[in-house]
């Protein structure tokens, strides 16, 4: 069952090699834009820019 309010789930997704690695969770109430971060590809095998995808 989903959690109710204003956070909701997203992905992040590798700039470089288009993967997508990661999950998390963002408050869309306070952070309109699309969520930005610097973690680690295990793929590329280095730390790279992860966009968050819809």
């Amino acid at each position: 069952m989903a959690a109710k309010g204003p956070r909701e789930s997203i992905t992040l997704e590798c700039t470089e090699c288009k993967r997508r690695n990661y999950t998390t969770s963002k408050n869309k109430r306070n952070n309109t834009e699309r969520l930005e971060v610097a973690k680690y590809c295990k793929y590329c095998k280095k730390r790279t820019i992860h966009k968050e995808t819809k």
